[in-house]
């Protein structure tokens, strides 16, 4: 009996070391994930090195200050010789696009640019395009969809049905118009229509601009249609047909960009007060065992990247799950 005792209580002490230096394994595990994440901010290569840099723009376009960051960087990056933009998005907020393109026209200054469309670029996916030197697409991506969107719920007539009226005290009519909880006023909706019809001028106007368009061509490709990359080949919305062979191809044979140079993935910069953090604990989570916690801080992860939308929209086919799911 005795000897069964030591053995059970030699057994205890046994999973408690185990669990202790579990422990200290995946305390190990987070400090180096985020004192690596602090050291080279999200950054996968070597700044120094001659390549061409590549920058994925997807999702929901909504003037992420990091990738405004990332672009802002690789303009002084002496290693990076050109950039690909591989793009797959179905647009975003007006000036979310907008930042987006002056940043990717500020690089294209210092250094040749290529539009890659793997998939998408649509509205504000396709005014990021225009930022870039030249656009590249797979014959079956979609491209264009120029066109800008104001759309709020009505949810008057329903109040009214269950008997509630919202009451409100303004200083002028047009002061928070449109409202869910009236009915849209001539005047309110006449005000909505003067900047939609102003911001889709402006959108216009790059395109003319970009892609030398008169009248009537840009009138052809304007009406908020989408096109598949053949026939926007055609329409002159892309210059070119393929992928990032293609573009690497073109930058050799017009920009004089040494042959057989690697290409880099740049990321932007680790939110290191919430997404980085989460996205490291839940790696560690995985690595030490723990699927189930390492799915859970997964989920946290992406709900702390979730943002405000407001304003315009410049997007093919907005929906929520669209929206909420942006990089």
């Amino acid at each position: 009996m005795s000897l069964d005792a030591d053995l059970l209580a030699d057994r205890r002490r046994l999973r408690r070391k185990l669990s202790l230096w579990r422990v200290v394994a995946f305390a190990a595990l987070i400090a180096l994930v985020v004192a690596g994440g602090w050291a080279l901010g999200g950054r996968t290569i070597t700044a120094a090195q001659s390549q061409i840099a590549r920058v994925r723009i997807s999702g929901f376009i909504a003037g992420d200050r990091r990738t405004l960051d990332l672009l802002k960087s690789l303009r002084d990056a002496q290693g990076a010789k050109a950039v690909l933009v591989t793009i797959d998005s179905p647009g975003g907020t007006t000036t979310g696009a907008e930042a987006l393109y002056d940043a990717l026209r500020r690089l294209s200054e210092k250094k040749p640019t290529v539009a890659v469309v793997d998939g998408m670029a649509a509205s504000g996916g396709y005014i990021a395009a225009l930022g870039t030197d030249r656009i590249v697409a797979r014959e079956t991506a979609l491209v264009g969809s120029i066109g800008v969107l104001f759309q709020y719920p009505n949810v008057a007539r329903l109040l009214e049905t269950i008997g509630v009226t919202v009451e409100a005290v303004k200083s002028s009519p047009l002061k928070a118009a449109p409202s869910g909880f009236e009915p849209t006023s001539p005047e309110a909706r006449a005000a909505l229509e003067s900047i939609v019809k102003d911001t889709y001028e402006w959108f216009k106007r790059l395109v003319r601009e970009r892609r030398s368009y008169d009248d009537t061509g840009l009138a052809s490709v304007s009406d908020g249609r989408i096109f598949t990359g053949r026939q926007a080949l055609g329409l002159r919305l892309v210059d070119e047909i393929g992928g990032e062979r293609e573009a690497i191809a073109w930058l050799e044979r017009e920009k004089g960009i040494a042959k057989d140079l690697p290409v880099r993935e740049w990321k932007p910069r680790s939110d290191r007060s919430g997404i980085g953090l989460w996205s490291s604990l839940a790696a560690g989570a995985a690595v030490l065992g723990y699927p189930d916690l390492a799915a859970a801080l997964d989920r946290a992860a992406a709900a702390s990247d979730l943002g405000r939308l407001d304003g315009l929209l410049a997007v093919w086919h907005p929906s929520l799950e669209k929206a909420l799911n942006y990089q």
